[in-house]
């Protein structure tokens, strides 16, 4: 793949899901409750368009691309986080399935060994202290409704 196509591809994919998840956030009811992901929604399609123009026009060509090694981890990501989207919040809750996801990922991608219990403990508190950020964030302080499932 060209250094060009590499650039605006992710572009192009990024940008229709920003306009996705826009049309969305402003077409889904109640409309009380996607205040904040209409706001979000907006700076998102922002940014995706920045990005578009500047892949477009060779502003972005920075670094020397993917190599398979690197393609076959984000794939895992994304399946990962498409299991998360598609499946697990809306069946296990937002809070639950956020937290086995982000364990998952951060498990996945943490570059300590697997089996040593040091790192174990250190991806469990980190993931404690990030979903503890996430729940003050949209339950405490900004009153987001977020789905519901098996275990809240």
């Amino acid at each position: 793949m060209t250094q060009n196509k590499q650039h605006i591809i992710p572009a192009v994919i990024i940008a229709i899901i920003a306009v996705v998840v826009a049309w969305l956030s402003f077409t889904s009811e109640p409309q009380d409750a996607f205040l904040f992901p209409k706001v979000v929604s907006v700076a998102f399609v922002g940014l995706a368009i920045w990005n578009l123009i500047r892949a477009t026009t060779g502003l972005s060509k920075t670094g020397e691309g993917l190599n398979k090694d690197q393609l076959k981890k984000i794939i895992v990501g994304v399946v990962i986080s498409a299991a998360y989207v598609l499946f697990l919040a809306k069946n296990l809750g937002f809070y639950v399935s956020a937290t086995v996801t982000f364990f998952a990922i951060c498990s996945l991608y943490d570059p300590e060994p697997w089996n040593e219990y040091k790192h174990w403990i250190k991806r469990i508190i980190i993931t404690i202290m990030f979903i503890g950020v996430v729940y003050t964030l949209f339950a405490v302080i900004l009153k987001v409704q977020t789905p519901r499932g098996l275990w809240i």
